[in-house]
């Protein structure tokens, strides 16, 4: 049949499964925005306060469901509002699909009003991209884009579509969208002999989970892997969720702000299994004295990230939860019982700690914990608030916890917030952010009253940027050089005159009673908690130390 390019676009958006779109209009882009329109019963578009804040949003969507999460921009500044968001989501592995349209064909190359190689600044940033010329490659350009953001190691690709060809009329055939890329590699069975071998010589070993379990859904198979291999358990930030962080053999977070049982777990293991995780330096402290006790097995999608950052002993290549599968088939129930007394003792002795006196993040977070009975979707910001929330909120399921890991935006979280409760209706959904990541796209508060999406925004109001001034009065000598906020501004003020509920926790006492009565307005709500400016994350390692040089506050 013959349809105009924006009929195309919208045609290939309903074949992929596409429900929601988040995106912000303009003149290039506006014929797509027409079709929109009047496919609105079919596609819901979410009107973001800022094209930042659509990307966010598309990421969070995105890692709450499993699904492919799609934004839209039009040419120039819109486009490249999106660059920060596209990143985010390639750096933590996130299937994203960016529509974007560009001037008129004739125009390209001449500095054109509102002119952006949009496809030359996201190359380095994306899975692929398309630039559209020709409206006849429209239609394979939109298909291949989602096959290839959600196949394999998933990430984000972005399309960018010339004006007239929005307009120009091309064939349109409807087509089974793809959801397997053939290219994924599946894990040899020598492979997965050796990693086997590996298991069973050896005496201490540790299990890493990363945000591949998490991304392959590979939560049972792990569960089963763990008990059988019977070893202790630690995450990365990504990771979270994908292994019961209830459980006893679960020792907490591995690297900058782990816990002392999994940095000097890992450190005396004879074993070290990763499950995709690629080894990040916030993981790993100084690579040279990583884990330089133990032989290391890595399971991963991703060849690329093998021997990457730190060399590993055997690895596996393939889906996690296919590799998982097949080695718990042939794996031996192991008896590590020594090993398991020795890691439940370290974690006794080292639990984590905070002021009892004061109204502190991890209070609330602990309260927040309490108050959801752990079943709710987190999104956070970044600094202290994100790895407060990673420490002391417990996560039992994948895809609960939504944070920028790789490139730490600052700004992510509300969006995502909105992303994910758009996604996953029928859960709580909180963000958990700073007063300084909050300044970033706190106009996406508008988004949500917009919407009437039920989220909850708490900030950690410590009128300072914390995490940077933690550092500085570790390392710089307490020069807080422009990392002090404490100005005029009155986020409760600023939520209610957005049209969201708002409260304000100033000591202990008020905690619990807000966080009860905020989870049951099912309204847009901010709780600003105002805490000490001093409060810092422990434990800590120093950047470019061993991870056993783990320290504390005292």
């Amino acid at each position: 049949m013959k349809l105009t390019g924006s009929q195309i676009i919208i045609e290939c958006l309903k074949e992929q499964g596409v429900d929601t779109v988040f995106g912000f209009p303009g003149g290039t882009i506006l014929n797509v925005y027409d079709e929109l329109y009047k496919h609105s019963n079919e596609i819901r578009h979410i009107l973001t306060s800022h094209e930042q804040g659509a990307a966010h949003a598309a990421d969070g969507y995105a890692r709450a469901t499993g699904k492919v999460g799609v934004c839209m921009a039009t040419s120039g500044p819109g486009a490249t509002n999106l660059v920060t968001g596209i990143a985010t989501a390639y750096m933590d592995s996130v299937p994203v699909v960016a529509i974007t349209a560009n001037v008129f064909t004739s125009l390209l190359g001449k500095d054109s009003f509102q002119e952006i190689d949009i496809a030359g600044i996201t190359m380095p940033i994306t899975k692929h991209n398309y630039i559209i010329k020709d409206v006849n490659k429209l239609a394979p350009a939109i298909r291949n884009a989602f096959r290839i953001a959600r196949s394999g190691r998933p990430g984000p690709v972005l399309v960018d579509i010339t004006k007239d060809v929005t307009a120009a009329i091309g064939e349109y055939e409807p087509v089974e969208p793809v959801y397997k890329n053939g290219r994924t590699p599946h894990p040899s069975d020598e492979d997965i002999a050796v990693a086997i071998s590996m298991i069973e010589k050896s005496k201490k070993p540790f299990v890493l989970v990363g945000g591949g379990a998490v991304i392959s859904e590979a939560d049972k198979e792990l569960a089963e892997f763990v008990s059988k291999v019977d070893a202790p358990v630690a995450d990365t930030l990504m990771g979270k969720g994908a292994y019961d962080g209830t459980a006893p053999n679960y020792t907490g977070m591995l690297g900058m702000h782990g816990t002392k049982a999994s940095n000097l777990g890992v450190t005396e293991c004879d074993l070290l299994i990763a499950v995709g995780s690629r080894f990040s330096d916030r993981v790993t402290g100084n690579a040279k004295k990583f884990a330089r006790n133990a032989k290391i097995l890595q399971i991963d999608i991703d060849p690329a990230e093998i021997n990457k950052n730190v060399f590993a002993t055997a690895n596996v290549i393939g889906d996690i939860k296919e590799a998982l599968g097949k080695i718990n088939l042939k794996l031996k129930q192991q008896d590590h019982k020594e090993w398991m007394s020795h890691i439940i003792e370290l974690k006794e002795k080292n639990p984590l700690k905070y002021r009892q006196d004061i109204l502190t993040g991890p209070y609330i977070l602990e309260k927040l914990y309490e108050v959801t009975g752990g079943d709710a979707i987190i999104t956070t910001d970044v600094g202290q608030h994100q790895m407060w929330s990673a420490l002391y909120y417990k996560f039992t399921r994948p895809r609960t916890f939504l944070s920028s890991g790789g490139l730490g935006t600052m700004g992510y979280g509300l969006g995502a917030c909105i992303g994910a409760k758009i996604g996953v209706p029928d859960k709580k959904v909180i963000n958990i952010t700073g007063d300084g990541c909050f300044r970033m796209n706190m106009n996406e508060l508008a988004t949500a009253t917009r919407y009437d999406v039920p989220i909850i925004e708490i900030i950690f109001n410590n009128h300072v940027l914390g995490m940077v001034r933690q550092w500085q009065t570790l390392f710089y000598d307490k020069r807080y050089s422009y990392t002090t906020l404490n100005d005029k501004v009155d986020f409760v003020k600023l939520a209610q005159a957005m049209g969201a509920r708002a409260f304000r926790i100033t000591k202990k006492e008020e905690v619990e009673g807000i966080l009860k009565e905020a989870l049951a307005l099912n309204e847009p709500v901010l709780i600003d908690c105002v805490i000490d400016c001093d409060e810092k994350v422990w434990p800590m390692v120093a950047p470019g130390a061993a991870i056993e040089e783990v320290f504390s506050g005292e």
